[in-house]
């Protein structure tokens, strides 16, 4: 049979209560709105009974019930100079007037925390740094730069690993402040945005700081050149200097460096051999190196007229051949980029002239060069070859062309050198030219004179050190 509801009338007050309703049964649509006052509800209602469980603070979602911090911030008037912060604080900045570093607290603690505030749109102008203060930023050893406008931020301490981290971000890009390398040695210039560290001499090349970004180091690095070798009047040219460089290359394209002290060797130029050191070729130049870059020294000037075989010295360039024994054989001159490197980091020297009839004495052949091997001597008129050409380069900002070879001593006559290297000389006075110092050049070939000695070697080294 049918059951009869029971009115209200029927129930007594507070009659019914939890443990009269089954799980679930009460629903919304029993109920009309505004019913239930507060009054007839005991004890609480759990969050999950609720269609908004849970709120949003600063960003992230906080159930109800839950706890979280708020922080709360001092802010302090506006700040126009550099300012070391205080936790707790907020700090407006104003840039109008220049570029202001605001430093972070020193020896912070987990949970310590400041803010900053762009007062006057200028950031983009003059930019603010955020000093670490020796703790990191975002877990980066480096300092911050904000150059967007109308920036805000806050950053809480977190821990020595992580250090500060950026909680609240408002019209910041990239917050990592651009560091570039830093470093000491050698005579130092600048050309546009880049460094110039010039080394003619032997030293260190000492990086303070390493740069953040992908920015390397170009250079160019050039060993002393061979000696020119005597025989009355007809030595071979001394070969120049191996000769080494990346420049010009993009930023990324140099070597990487880091923070350290990277040795710096300077070749020297290699000794002459006068007239009586018939049985060896000159002194080859000393090598050059940086980092992982080692250039070969010259090769010396063959020698004679009456003993020995004549034959050139290998080296980064080759040395060229005496005179004396005219054969004109190329396997006496001096092989070029020994060892071998690519690109290659010079070329051979020249050959003595082999001229019929055989005349006494034949002119020697040029030392090489960094862009062309020596050239050979000649036969009418006996004249010694000129030394291979150098290579141009500005890395300094100004073109400078270095590792020429020496030219060879001929009898009515010596060969020219560029780069560095230095001239041939016939037999009067029968004295060949030095090669020209931090140049790399050959020495040119001579006789009866004083030897001539190659040109010491160079290094230099470029990067960018500001934008």
């Amino acid at each position: 049979m049918a059951l009869t509801k029971v009115t209200k009338s029927g129930l007594a007050d507070n009659s019914v209560d939890a443990a009269k309703l089954v799980d679930g049964t009460v629903v919304a649509a029993d109920i009309n709105d505004g019913t239930i006052t507060n009054a007839k509800l005991a004890g609480s209602i759990a969050n999950n009974k609720l269609a908004n469980s849970s709120i949003t603070l600063n960003g992230s979602a906080l159930a109800l019930g839950g706890s979280a911090s708020v922080l709360q911030f001092a802010w302090q008037s506006v700040v126009t100079s550099n300012t070391t912060m205080v936790s707790g604080r907020g700090y407006f900045v104003n840039t109008t007037s220049g570029a202001i570093t605001m430093t972070l607290p020193a020896s912070p603690s987990a949970g310590d925390y400041v803010a900053i505030k762009d007062y006057a749109a200028t950031f983009q102008t003059n930019s603010l740094t955020i000093g670490r203060n020796s703790s990191n930023i975002q877990g980066n050893a480096n300092d911050s730069e904000i150059t967007t406008t109308r920036a805000s931020v806050v950053l809480v301490y977190a821990d020595a690993t992580k250090g500060w981290l950026f909680t609240n971000e408002s019209n910041v890009a990239d917050l990592q402040k651009l560091e570039y390398i830093a470093a000491t040695g050698g005579t130092v210039s600048t050309t546009g945005n880049y460094k110039i560290h010039l080394f003619n001499s032997s030293s260190n090349f000492v990086v303070a700081t390493a740069s953040n970004q992908s920015h390397t180091v170009d250079y160019l690095v050039v060993a002393g050149g061979g000696g020119g070798a005597g025989g009355g009047g007809i030595g071979g040219g001394g070969g120049a200097g191996g000769f080494r460089t990346n420049y010009p290359s993009p930023d990324t394209g140099g070597i990487t460096i880091s923070a350290q002290t990277y040795p710096i060797t300077v070749g020297g130029g290699g000794s002459g051999n006068g007239y009586s050191g018939n049985n060896s070729p000159s002194g080859n130049g000393s090598n050059s190196t940086f980092s992982t870059i080692t250039s070969a020294g010259g090769g010396g000037g063959g020698t004679g007229p009456n003993s020995g075989d004549g034959k050139g010295a290998p080296g980064g360039s080759g040395g060229g051949e005496n005179g004396g024994h005219g054969s004109g054989n190329s396997a006496n001159r001096g092989t070029g980029n020994t060892p071998p490197v690519s690109p290659p980091q010079g070329n051979p020297g020249g050959v003595a002239n082999d001229g019929s009839p055989a005349p006494l004495r034949y002119a020697a052949g040029g030392g090489g060069g960094a862009s062309t091997a020596g050239s050979n001597g000649t036969g009418a008129p006996r004249q010694g070859g000129a030394g291979g050409a150098g290579t141009a380069n500005s890395i300094t900002g100004s073109s400078v062309t270095y590792a020429g070879g020496g030219g060879g001593g001929g009898p009515q006559g010596g060969g020219a050198a560029s780069g560095g290297g230095g001239n041939g000389a016939n037999c009067t006075p029968g004295s060949g030219t030095t090669g020209t110092a931090n140049k790399g050049g050959g020495g040119g070939g001579g006789g009866t004179g004083t030897s001539a000695t190659g040109g010491s070697g160079v290094v230099i080294l470029r990067y960018k050190y500001q934008n």
